[in-house]
């Protein structure tokens, strides 16, 4: 057998928070058949900055191979509002369905200051491959 390569990372740092991205295309979950592509996505965001910061809200734009566009807006992240402190790290694993075999998501959460100021920080696109995408005939 051959070694497992590892998921892409892809990475982004806003005013000293860093947020790193490694999405996983899932088999087990997606239905090719019913044009269903399903990954999940780890995002770690971590505090490098000398701030205390409150995740306060997300915002995410997700794109297909077809072009078909999702924006999703919403308080915290996983339910959650996590705040970190200097060199403190929050870590978490969602989902994100399309109808095509591919696309790319990317966005933004907005971070609360303890001094009330607001750091928009950017999430970076990446991509979502899965086997199922076929080339285009040259």
């Amino acid at each position: 057998m051959g070694r497992r390569v590892p998921p892409p990372q892809y990475e982004h740092v806003t005013d000293g928070v860093r947020i790193r991205v490694r999405p996983k295309f899932m088999h087990d979950e997606s239905e090719p058949a019913r044009a269903r592509f399903m990954w999940s996505y780890t995002v770690d965001v971590e505090n490098e900055s000398e701030q205390t910061w409150t995740i306060v809200r997300r915002h995410w734009r997700i794109v297909d191979a077809e072009g078909r566009r999702q924006e999703v807006d919403g308080d915290g992240v996983i339910g959650q509002t996590p705040t970190l402190g200097p060199g403190e790290r929050f870590s978490y694993t969602s989902g994100a369905p399309l109808a095509a075999p591919s696309g790319i998501m990317g966005g933004t959460y907005d971070l609360e200051g303890e001094d009330g100021r607001v750091l928009i920080a950017t999430i970076p696109m990446f991509s979502l491959d899965s086997p199922y995408e076929t080339s285009l005939p040259s």
